[in-house]
């Protein structure tokens, strides 16, 4: 079993304690999550670079940009000048541009990241898993918080998994969607390397962020004790 790296889906924090739990978080996560939407490729409108902007502010925790976008190259340029540490555009908009975005991100400094849908096979992103940072599953339907989660994505993570090992590729493995005590040992299991915290995981759970980040840990251990 990897070790875990948690990174939380900011879109469903509480905006009006926004200081006070990026203030928190800084000590205990590993990067934040940052969704923006378009109304296009998903039906919803979320976070902006702006939101990112803000953070950046009053943080040094790594930021990944999750573009759910239909033309992921009218956001890359901006999200390169604000410095987002990862770009991750969905695999489902990127044929035919899908090198040019790698190249730009990396000739930038920054990661490029992959996003799947559940529908969407590994591979579909075969002619360029070696070049990418990270690869994220869709474990729910892409766009709103809350859906449902979907138990055969985590085929997909163990795929991933393997093809890394075998290949010696580079990739971390992220896996996106209702991440909380009822999924923790299933997604444990299945292995990623990164988990996204969202509101039943985290923000949901208690009206303090240092109690909900607690109960938080003790259910993920908990799971992680039913396997060992």
């Amino acid at each position: 079993m990897v070790n875990a790296k948690f990174s939380p889906s900011l879109m469903t924090m509480d905006l009006d304690k926004f200081k006070d739990q990026i203030t928190f978080l800084n000590k205990h996560v590993d990067s934040y999550h940052i969704d923006i939407m378009d109304g296009h490729f998903v039906p919803n409108i979320t976070l902006s670079p702006w939101f990112i902007e803000q953070v950046k502010r009053i943080s040094s925790v790594p930021i990944s940009t999750h573009l759910m976008v239909t033309n992921p190259t009218q956001w890359i340029d901006q999200l390169i000048k604000i410095g987002s540490d990862y770009i991750c555009v969905h695999a489902e908009v990127m044929n035919g541009i899908a090198y040019r975005l790698i190249n730009q991100v990396h000739n930038a400094n920054l990661k490029f990241g992959v996003v799947l849908n559940p529908e969407t096979k590994i591979d579909v992103i075969t002619p360029y898993i070696d070049l990418v940072d990270k690869i994220t599953i869709m474990t729910v339907d892409p766009g709103f918080a809350g859906e449902k989660f979907i138990d055969n994505t985590l085929e997909k993570i163990r795929e991933l998994r393997v093809l890394r090992n075998i290949n010696n590729f580079g990739y971390l493995i992220e896996m996106d969607g209702s991440s909380n005590k009822n999924t923790f040992e299933k997604i444990q299991k299945a292995g990623p390397d990164i988990y996204i915290l969202g509101r039943s995981g985290l923000f949901g759970l208690n009206e303090s962020i240092e109690e909900s980040w607690h109960e938080m840990l003790e259910d993920f251990n908990k799971a992680k004790s039913q396997i060992l």
